[in-house]
């Protein structure tokens, strides 16, 4: 009996039809009222994608990142806040603190407020919030590092949500949440 409720099970999960997504197709979100765009590496650019959106910011882009060695995200992010955007980042304290080539001593060391994260044992979050509580809000998470890896080495995925105040809202709270537990980091 449990064998034909085993196949039974299998048999329905075979018979259910699944679209598959192209890569960065826009998906109307209706249950969301959003917009939803799925960018998959490799193929697609997602670290461009993650650029172009820091570069229409206005008025600030909360990171949460576990490694972070991308060169033009980093850049953008930079020149987002030398245009007055104000750019934060919660960083994985591991990663930073031992990864040779991690870009977030570089952010602090140029102005960019960054906290430590060590209060788990990943940090390992990999997310942007950009403009929340403006109809321009932007969340960008998934499984791609901030890194050259994620971009041309590795399997990744990126989702872009935009059109949701309410679910941007729940991000920034989330990135509050580690805020509080986070240590800033200091450049001497």
């Amino acid at each position: 009996m449990r064998n034909k409720c085993w196949l039974l099970l299998v048999a329905g999960l075979l018979a259910t039809p699944v679209r598959a997504a192209t890569p960065a197709e826009a998906v109307p979100a209706t249950a969301l009222n959003a917009r939803v765009e799925a960018a998959f590496t490799p193929g697609d650019d997602i670290g461009g994608k993650v650029v172009a959106a820091i570069q229409r910011a206005r008025r600030q882009v909360l990171v949460q990142a576990y490694s972070f060695t991308h060169d033009d995200i980093a850049r953008a992010l930079l020149e987002a806040y030398r245009r007055g955007v104000e750019v934060r980042i919660i960083a994985d304290r591991g990663q930073t603190e031992q990864m040779e080539r991690s870009l977030v001593p570089g952010l602090a060391k140029a102005g960019i407020p960054v906290w430590l994260d060590g209060e788990h044992q990943s940090a390992h979050n990999k997310l942007m919030v950009i403009d929340a509580g403006t109809p321009a809000a932007v969340i960008i998470t998934g499984s791609f590092n901030f890194t050259r890896a994620g971009q041309y080495k590795n399997a990744e995925n990126e989702v872009f949500i935009s059109g949701n105040e309410a679910l941007a809202q729940a991000y920034v709270r989330n990135w509050q949440r580690h805020f509080k537990h986070s240590q800033p980091l200091t450049i001497h």
